[in-house]
C-alpha cells in the first residue's frame, strides 16, 4: 500500500479558508433572518450537574451589562453559598438575592414547612417578575418544588404566560422539570449525568456545588 501523499501546507490552508467561508455565508444568511428578541422562559433541567450555576452565569452576563435582575433561591436557603457571597457582597445595587428555602425536603422533613417556605418564594418571585425594571429572574430549583408539588403548575404556567413582561427573561431550574412548563418555554436544556464524583465517596466541595 503507498503511503499516503504529503499535503502541500499552502493548498490545505487555502481549502480550509474556502470551507469556512462557506460555513460564514451560510451562518450569515441564517442570522439576517433573526432580528425579534422577547423575554425567554429558560429551564434548566435533568440529572447532571450544571442547572443552577448556568442560572447563574446568565446572572452575571445580566450584571456584567449593569442590567438589574433577581434571584429567588427555593430550595438552599440555608447554603452559605459562593454565588450568594458574591452577589450579595458586590453587586447588591444591581441584582437582589432572596434565599427562601429551608433545605432539602428530606433534610426538614416538614411538609407543611415546605410548602409555606415554596409559597413564600413563588410570591417574591411574582413580585420581582412583575416588576420589568428586572431583565432576568432567576428561580433557583423551582423545579423541586413544583416535582413535589409544593406549589401548584398550572399557577406558575399561567403566571408566567398572563403577567411576565414581554422584555423579562426568566430562569427555572431543577431536575424533573413538568412538562407543562417544558411545553410554555422558549429554550430547554437537559444535563445529563455521566459521572459524578459523590458515587465515588466525594463529598461536595466548594467552588464546585456551592
Amino acid at each position: 500500500m503507498a503511503a499516503p501523499k504529503p499535503t502541500d501546507p499552502a493548498e490545505d490552508a487555502a481549502r480550509h479558508a474556502q470551507k469556512m467561508a462557506k460555513k460564514k455565508a451560510a451562518r450569515d444568511k441564517i442570522m439576517a433572518t433573526k432580528e425579534g428578541e422577547k423575554g425567554l422562559i429558560i429551564v434548566h433541567t435533568g440529572a447532571g450537574k450544571g442547572k443552577s450555576s448556568s442560572g447563574f452565569g446568565m446572572i452575571l452576563r445580566c450584571i456584567a451589562h449593569e442590567m438589574p435582575c433577581a434571584v429567588v433561591q427555593f430550595i438552599k436557603g440555608a447554603w452559605d453559598t459562593g454565588e450568594r457571597r458574591l452577589i450579595e457582597g458586590n453587586f447588591g445595587d444591581l441584582c437582589q438575592f432572596f434565599a427562601m428555602g429551608e433545605g432539602f425536603t428530606w433534610e426538614t422533613q416538614d411538609k407543611e414547612k415546605d410548602i409555606a417556605a415554596a409559597r413564600r418564594g413563588w410570591e417574591k418571585a411574582k413580585e420581582l417578575i412583575r416588576d420589568d425594571r428586572n431583565r432576568m429572574v432567576l428561580l433557583d430549583e423551582i423545579n423541586i418544588a413544583l416535582r413535589y408539588d409544593y406549589l401548584p403548575i398550572d399557577e406558575v404556567v399561567e403566571f408566567l404566560k398572563a403577567e411576565k413582561p414581554a422584555m423579562t427573561h426568566v430562569v427555572l431550574t431543577g431536575r424533573n422539570a413538568k412538562e407543562e412548563l417544558i411545553e410554555i418555554a422558549d429554550l430547554v436544556t437537559e444535563m445529563t449525568l455521566v459521572k459524578h464524583p459523590f458515587r465515588s465517596g466525594i463529598k461536595g466541595q466548594k467552588g464546585v456545588e456551592f
